[in-house]
């Protein structure tokens, strides 16, 4: 921070004015830079034009002074890469004062919207709406299920099969060979003679109830759907 009769100048102002100044000793660099590759052009002409004279005493006077004029058209250029490291070094200054303010700005927002901020609300915003969208879910899984329950239609097992023969014919494929056939008739009465009589009616019975329960699968997941429904509306 710079101090001008006892007023505090902003580090953005010190950086602008320095740059400045940089940029100003660059363009006169340049410019004598530039009158000395004119004075070096005529000292080659005028040493050719008096060799050719003969006059050999101005050629070497005149040689000493093009050495001396192409040393400090050197040292020009090399002044004006330091200068120019120098203005990229305030470059970089200037960046990071820009950051240090940008992050001081987002900390003040952040600290402001931190007091603003209720936890207790979010939690219960997000509680609701984990509940709501359960009940969202189940809804439209309730919906599903009762919706394919009315569409389905006798017959319509048989017909995807017979798509699916037709699909796979068209193919090449035989169904026989990729998939196992079912046990036949036979095979199914040797494997029920083997066992007692008491184990197969026992079987038998057991089979019996689950075919009987097999009708009631899609009601019972359906009621069970609602049932969790209606608790989430409690």
């Amino acid at each position: 921070m710079g101090q001008v009769w006892g007023r505090q100048v902003p580090l953005k102002e010190v950086l602008r004015k320095n740059k400045r100044e940089i940029q100003k000793a660059i363009r006169e660099l340049d410019r004598e830079r530039a009158n000395l590759e004119k004075q070096e052009q005529k000292l080659i002409a005028d040493i050719r034009k008096f060799a050719k004279d003969g006059q050999m005493g101005p050629v070497k006077i005149m040689a000493k002074d093009l050495v001396r004029t192409r040393t400090y058209i050197t040292k020009f250029i090399e002044l004006r890469s330091h200068l120019n490291a120098v203005g990229l070094k305030l470059q970089t200054v200037k960046s990071q004062e820009a950051m240090a303010d940008a992050m001081k700005s987002v900390t003040k927002a952040m600290i402001r919207m931190n007091k603003v901020v209720n936890i207790p609300s979010i939690q219960k915003i997000m509680t609701e709406f984990a509940r709501e969208n359960e009940r969202a879910e189940l809804t439209q899984e309730v919906m599903g299920d009762m919706l394919d329950d009315a569409m389905e239609q006798d017959g319509d097992e048989e017909e995807q099969e017979k798509i699916v023969g037709q699909v796979l014919d068209e193919i090449g494929i035989n169904f026989g060979d990729t998939v196992p056939e079912a046990p036949t008739m036979a095979a199914h009465a040797q494997a029920d003679a083997e066992p007692s009589a008491q184990p197969a009616a026992v079987a038998q019975g057991e089979g019996g109830a689950t075919g009987g329960g097999g009708g009631g699968t899609s009601d019972a997941t359906v009621s069970d759907l609602e049932a969790r429904l209606n608790n989430l509306r409690k």
